[in-house]
């Protein structure tokens, strides 16, 4: 996706966007549902089709969560793609369905952005000590407030405050019935 975003820069109406996000929000509804947990969740890492649907994919760091809905998968070892993982999941390598949220509020910023690369050229080491200081993305040209909004609610700092990917949806849902409320603009 990000690469098909960077080619079309500028090319979409915001509800477009939104629609590309809404079919984001909703596989990844589906897995949490399911009891997985992506931990891979990004741009990069998103099918679309000519007609803007939007399909998540690379399942390859995906994994089941017990039968709790406060489950983490904890993981010892292996890279971790630190512009979109959650500061829980750097610093104790646990992953839940509240951490594919953090994720997929990078991967709002990218669409939003057209592809930009999250943090600009920052260091990985920038980016978590940013983060961990309260530093977190600004909203990207164009961007409805609303939508911003929605970006900063999923990189709240205690994953509990995140939104549930069923919350997403729904809140997707009633700006795409109602376009108008998308008009405000990030000052």
């Amino acid at each position: 996706l990000h690469l098909y975003l960077q080619k079309h820069d500028g090319h979409f109406t915001v509800i477009q966007l939104v629609g590309m996000l809404r079919g984001i929000a909703s596989g990844m509804k589906y897995l949490s549902d399911m009891g997985y947990v992506h931990r891979d969740l990004a741009a990069r890492n998103i099918l679309v089709n000519s007609n803007l649907m939007c399909k998540v994919s690379d399942f390859g760091l995906s994994r089941v969560l017990e039968d709790d809905p406060e489950a983490a998968y904890t993981t010892s070892g292996g890279k971790i793609p630190i512009r979109w993982t959650a500061p829980e999941a750097i610093a104790y390598r646990k992953f839940s369905s509240a951490s594919d949220a953090w994720s997929y509020g990078i991967v709002m910023w990218e669409v939003m952005s057209y592809g930009e690369r999250p943090y600009w050229e920052m260091s990985n080491q920038d980016v978590i000590l940013s983060i961990e200081e309260g530093y977190r993305l600004p909203a990207p040209m164009g961007c409805p407030a609303s939508l911003h909004q929605l970006m900063l609610h999923c990189w709240q700092k205690e994953r509990n405050h995140r939104p549930k990917f069923s919350d997403i949806v729904s809140f997707l849902d009633k700006l795409i019935r109602n376009p108008s409320t998308l008009h405000t603009l990030v000052e």
